[in-house]
């Protein structure tokens, strides 16, 4: 008797309606479904294959929903144990998870009657989780229709794909931020991150937002030393109480090891941003078009003083460790740095990764410990691939360093990054401006070296620069792309305009970030995070705007960011 398809998806699809209603990922969903694996024709010997019927269908319908390629999900499976409970996968380690050649060979497997099944299924378990908020891809942009009486208006788009990435925030990214206080806490991680976003829509501090609370007899607004006592706990490493300082943290060769409490953070972040980035997947637009992101460090001002005797050298005592110096507009200032690693050109902005920067400074001694600009980018560059297929990498001059190209050129990508101008460019550019005709050239198969022996080969790039500081009117550019034609200069260089969205993305940082005097780092860099996360929440509702109404990704914001904070905080408020 032949097998009813609509009967065998639809059986599966109402019960995933069920689990929706109470479940909010799309894995425990998956996990809990009832599987009718006698319906289901699979070629394969059950009694000799790894991974049965059952799990390959789940697990397949997740790469159906999802709208990932088998590559990416058996690279997910590596190193999510999440997926791999939900999908009922029997291994002892992670390296056993079913490969892209045993998804591909599975699903050529299934009859054309099972493989029809699984594309229903995927269908309808899709619709029933986007209705009941549980799948982030509901974020997914949809073109508006093209006649009149059935389109939206460009204020409806906006407010939907608005209310869609509040919803996510609520549901799949704010949530991740664990503040790890008692169960019986007086207010929930969720009033604490709600008052974060009204800090940061009001461009106020923790005290400004108490004093506001205690004004007005809000009972949904806590004190400010039970707020900060809240964000830093997000921020202290599992077991540990206090801040924790640099010696802590020293090994061996003095270097300080700070990264428990970045890692404390970012694994909260990592899991908010993942979620965002599934959010705009949708057809998986990072495969279409060229990825590109730029690595950038910027600062946030420590304005106190760090000598005691600047004259006789004796910098204070106490003076915290993280601060480092730096010059800008020509003058020297001293903060906090922050590196970052930002999608640019044709995709939303979005940061993907975020690490602490300590650099020697003027007021320390000569063995003061730091963090490399190859490790930096290294991990950087880990954080961003989690994510994301890269093509290329940009850099200010400020990266010019040999192994911090290498280790870019090792992992297959791209790098383009002007460079300080020597004297031997100096001399190229005297033959530029003497040329009848150019006014651009290639220096080809210039040699990097890393201790002593040749990397590989890059290429300078010598362009007219409208900057008043280049010298003779000319910037240089480095590349590893093969052979660069005279004639694609000026294409690789007016790409490298596109790294100047990072600038304003610190400057839209900093407006959002929370004032204060501390000196905790856990609170200073855990304040950069989460006004970053809630930076990339108001650019993905930007992009998801641009997207619907067809609109350029780089035209100006639809909807401000002061707007959106706002809006988000008053969403937690009435929803969380």
């Amino acid at each position: 008797m032949p097998i009813d398809l609509s009967a065998v998806a639809d059986s599966i699809i109402v019960h995933a309606e069920t689990l929706c209603e109470r479940e909010d990922h799309l894995w425990d969903v998956i996990r809990q479904l009832s599987i009718p694996v006698a319906n289901l024709e699979d070629a394969r010997d059950q009694n000799r294959v790894t991974f049965g019927t059952d799990e390959m269908f789940r697990t397949l319908l997740f790469k159906g929903i999802r709208g990932i390629s088998q590559n990416e999900l058996a690279q997910r499976l590596g190193r999510e144990p999440s997926l791999v409970k939900s999908f009922h996968l029997d291994i002892t380690d992670l390296e056993d998870t079913p490969t892209q050649q045993q998804l591909s060979y599975t699903h050529a497997q299934f009859s054309e009657d099972t493989q029809e099944t699984l594309n229903r299924t995927v269908t309808g378990v899709r619709q029933v989780a986007l209705d009941n908020d549980v799948l982030t891809e509901g974020l997914v942009p949809s073109v508006p229709a093209e006649t009149k009486e059935e389109s939206q208006s460009a204020n409806e788009y906006k407010k939907e794909k608005a209310q869609k990435t509040l919803t996510l925030a609520r549901k799949h990214v704010i949530p991740e931020f664990d503040t790890h206080r008692a169960a019986h806490k007086t207010y929930s991680d969720e009033v604490m991150l709600d008052m974060f976003a009204s800090i940061c829509a009001n461009n106020g501090s923790a005290h400004s937002e108490a004093e506001y609370g205690w004004l007005t007899d809000d009972d949904l607004i806590c004190d400010d030393s039970t707020f900060l006592h809240a964000i830093k706990k997000i921020a202290t490493p599992e077991g540990s109480d206090g801040q924790l300082t640099f010696e802590d943290f020293e090994n061996d060769d003095s270097m300080p090891e700070i990264d428990q409490i970045r890692d404390a953070i970012m694994t909260a972040f990592n899991a908010a941003t993942e979620n965002i980035i599934n959010s705009i997947r949708g057809d998986d637009p990072f495969d279409s078009r060229e990825t590109v992101a730029a690595i950038d460090i910027t600062h946030e001002q420590f304005h106190v003083w760090p000598w005691e005797d600047k004259e006789a050298g004796i910098a204070k005592p106490d003076y915290p460790k993280m601060v480092s110096g730096y010059k800008k507009d020509g003058e020297y200032k001293r903060g906090y740095k922050y590196a970052t690693i930002t999608l640019v050109g044709d995709h939303a902005p979005i940061v993907l990764g975020i690490e602490p920067v300590k650099e020697d400074s003027a007021w320390e001694p000569d063995d003061s410990p730091s963090y490399s600009k190859v490790d930096l980018v290294s991990r950087l560059l880990d954080s961003a691939e989690r994510f994301v297929d890269l093509d290329m990498v940009m850099f200010d001059r400020g990266f010019y360093v040999n192994r911090v190209y290498a280790d870019v050129h090792e992992r297959g990508l791209t790098y383009l990054s002007p460079v300080p101008t020597y004297e031997d460019d100096l001399a190229a550019i005297q033959d530029i401006q003497e040329h009848p005709t150019a006014d651009a050239a290639v220096k080809h198969d210039v040699p990097f070296g890393i201790d002593g022996e040749v990397h590989h080969d890059a290429e300078f790039l010598y362009a007219p620069s409208t900057s008043d500081d280049a010298e003779g009117k000319y910037a240089v550019f480095v590349t590893n792309q093969d052979c660069v034609e005279p004639e694609e200069i000026r294409s690789i260089v007016n790409g490298y305009s596109r790294r100047w969205d990072i600038e304003n993305q610190y400057k839209s940082i900093k407006d959002l970030m929370p004032k204060t005097s501390s000196t905790d780092y856990r609170l200073r860099l855990c304040n950069f995070a989460l006004s970053t996360l809630i930076y990339n929440l108001w650019r993905l509702t930007d992009y998801l705007i641009k997207v619907a109404l067809n609109e350029p990704i780089r035209s100006p914001p639809v909807i401000t960011a002061k707007t959106f904070v706002r809006a988000l905080g008053d969403f937690l408020r009435e929803f969380g």
